[in-house]
């Protein structure tokens, strides 16, 4: 059922039961439930997507939507894919990977969050590991869905080391900084704000850390962004369209007011470190989302020239022989206009 339809047959609904005195009712029936999941744990940077909920932006475009933890920006691509849900928070590069395995169910990015992608290594100053030459021969851990994990190949290609020689430890996600201090391995990966945070918690200073960036070894990929199952994009294209820009909206007031973004947060997970929460978001604000490509061209979009490059050391990454176009990995066709994804008003 096409999305014009459905609201064609709710407002039918609607009409009916008005007649019958159930007008209530026929409100709750004219929206269009989504299934909505994180990339992971309710912290700093799922405001956004929170603020949108709370605030009545979904509500406002007749939809429904339902937000749920992830488990990984990796994982989060199977759950679109097995069905579970509608729309993720999901790793552009593992969907990559994920369409080249599973051409029969192959999918779209429609909407870029992280224009940068947070992908980092992380090492301790006590170790002597301070450059990435130093990191052959070594031991690094991470959980085997952890995406600077799987494109490391594609790290040591930019900066010329020998990937081979470094050996990973897989662990759970919540075992990773813990590792790392114990000496149980020599480096991590992870998402930068995650890992940082995590390890100052556990009484470890970035003054304490060598940290190497993906985008700064040259890898000019994008990170995170939406995703949505083939058949809500095929039937109901302008649900989506208003479920983007309900998150532009819902990001836009999280730039504006952090504070109001972290109580949004807190409000689904009570036990938060507010503190804690609040860096996590001003990092991948400052770091992530609110870039200078965005600023000049709002939220969500991509260049196909740096799409293309990011393909390439993506394929490269995963061994993927047959590459795919950059049309076959992201498509603007559900993209709000640019003046409707601008995040700030000094743009």
């Amino acid at each position: 059922m096409s999305w014009s339809t459905f609201r064609q047959t709710m407002a039918a609904a609607g009409v009916a039961a008005l007649t019958l005195g159930a007008s209530a009712a026929a409100v709750a029936q004219d929206t269009l439930p989504i299934k909505f999941t994180l990339d992971w744990k309710f912290e700093g940077p799922s405001a956004g997507f929170l603020i949108a909920k709370e605030k009545g932006y979904f509500a406002e475009e007749g939809l429904d939507v339902s937000i749920d933890s992830g488990n990984g920006s990796s994982g989060a691509v199977t759950r679109v894919a097995s069905g579970a849900y509608d729309i993720a928070m999901a790793d552009v590069n593992s969907m990559i990977e994920f369409n080249a395995s599973n051409p029969e169910q192959a999918m779209k990015a429609m909407f870029i969050v992280y224009n940068a992608p947070p992908f980092a290594l992380f090492t301790l100053k006590e170790s002597g590991i301070d450059s990435v030459e130093k990191m052959e021969g070594k031991t690094f851990g991470a959980p085997v869905f952890d995406s600077p994990r799987k494109l490391f190949p594609a790290f040591a290609q930019a900066t010329g080391i020998d990937g081979d020689s470094v050996e990973w430890t897989s662990m759970d996600p919540a075992l990773r900084e813990p590792m790392l201090i114990r000496g149980d391995v020599d480096g991590i990966s992870g998402f930068y704000f995650t890992s940082l945070l995590n390890l100052r918690g556990l009484g470890v200073e970035k003054d304490d850390l060598n940290i190497w960036q993906y985008r700064d070894a040259g890898l000019d990929l994008y990170g995170n962004g939406l995703i949505a199952s083939p058949a809500l994009m095929a039937d109901n294209p302008e649900a989506l369209t208003g479920f983007l820009r309900a998150v532009v909206k819902g990001w836009r007031d999280v730039i504006a007011d952090p504070e109001a973004g972290i109580d949004a947060v807190k409000a689904r997970d009570p036990l938060i470190d507010e503190a804690l929460e609040m860096d996590r978001l001003m990092m991948a604000i400052e770091n992530n989302v609110l870039t200078e490509e965005v600023k000049a061209q709002g939220m969500g979009g991509i260049d196909d020239a740096r799409m293309q490059k990011a393909i390439d050391q993506v394929t490269y990454a995963f061994g993927i022989e047959d590459k795919p176009a950059v049309s076959d990995v992201f498509t603007s066709d559900f993209l709000p206009p640019q003046d409707e994804r601008m995040l700030t008003a000094t743009q």
